[in-house]
């Protein structure tokens, strides 16, 4: 059994080789994935499963505690381990931060490669926390010589996120996405921050904060003028209020979401179309990244 650190397993990777193992772990047998959800208030604990035939099995669960910074905690902990597909036995344990970094990036790059304009400039990141760092590292690999800007709520947080990764600093989130080609949203926000009456034809708007049911990134104009689509079906649409809340209230259809990884095939919007991605982030999606951690470390 194999013990990965985040130091040992972050020198080893590299962004569009995961983007790779994704897509190739989406070319097998589709994933048994299931969700355990549960909740105190704002805090919340996440297990996430997946069985990829061939591949293996793997568990993460992840603890969210808003509240854990005032106190000098990190907001997110948790911690993952991968099992062989052959005899089930505990194949390695994974660094929890590791896994997620990868796998919430990677899977919103692979995403955006899918579905953004060819001749993409600029990136504007909304939030300026852990994962807006994991977009300015993949996005650079994945559209080199784009140019990013960073909008967040706390002007003083979006300044500290500039001088670390050299993003441009935005007062107005309408001004800065109507600027961009992609936005990443990395929130958690409950409210919608994103309007569709900000958007134009061509634009990628690749939405990764809301993993819980009553949050939300973009409103329902943004998701009615655009071509939807998603990480896996089973992880966003009845558990994620990105999709789940306006699916209930009737403002979008089931068929208005296009397609999920496992159907690779249907990501070709046209030139103008907006587009939009769901990150929902499964344990699939953990798997694979896991699968690949463990190949990288370990070669042969």
């Amino acid at each position: 059994m194999r013990t990965i650190s985040f130091p040992e397993g972050d020198s080893k990777m590299d962004w569009m080789a995961l983007v790779d193992a994704l897509k190739a772990g989406h070319a097998r047998e589709k994933a048994s994935v299931e969700d355990l959800f549960l909740y105190r208030g704002d805090d919340t604990v996440l297990s996430r499963s997946a069985w990829i035939d061939g591949m293996g099995m793997l568990t993460k669960t992840a603890t969210v505690f808003p509240n854990n910074p005032s106190q000098g905690q990190p907001m997110i902990g948790g911690g993952v381990m991968l099992f062989d597909d052959t005899d089930g036995c505990l194949s390695a344990v994974i660094d929890f931060h590791l896994i997620t970094k990868w796998k919430t990036a990677g899977d919103s790059l692979l995403g955006a490669l899918l579905l953004a304009p060819k001749d993409v400039k600029n990136i504007l990141i909304v939030g300026a926390g852990t994962v807006g760092h994991s977009l300015v590292q993949a996005f650079s690999a994945g559209f080199p010589g784009a140019q990013f800007s960073v909008w967040n709520r706390t002007n003083a947080s979006a300044i500290k996120f500039g001088i670390e990764t050299g993003a441009t600093v935005v007062e107005s989130l309408e001004h800065a996405v109507t600027s961009a080609d992609i936005i990443l949203t990395c929130t958690m926000s409950t409210e919608p921050l994103i309007r569709g009456e900000w958007l134009r034809p061509g634009q990628h708007l690749n939405m990764i904060g809301a993993y819980r049911p009553d949050m939300r990134e973009a409103d329902d104009d943004a998701l009615l003028k655009s071509r939807v689509y998603v990480d896996s079906f089973d992880t966003t649409l009845g558990h994620i209020g990105e999709l789940k809340i306006p699916l209930e209230a009737g403002t979008i259809k089931r068929d208005h979401i296009l397609a999920e990884f496992y159907e690779m095939e249907k990501f070709a919007p046209a030139e103008n179309d907006i587009t939009v991605f769901k990150n929902g982030g499964g344990a699939h999606l953990d798997l694979m990244t896991a699968t690949y951690v463990l190949g990288a470390v370990e070669p042969g």
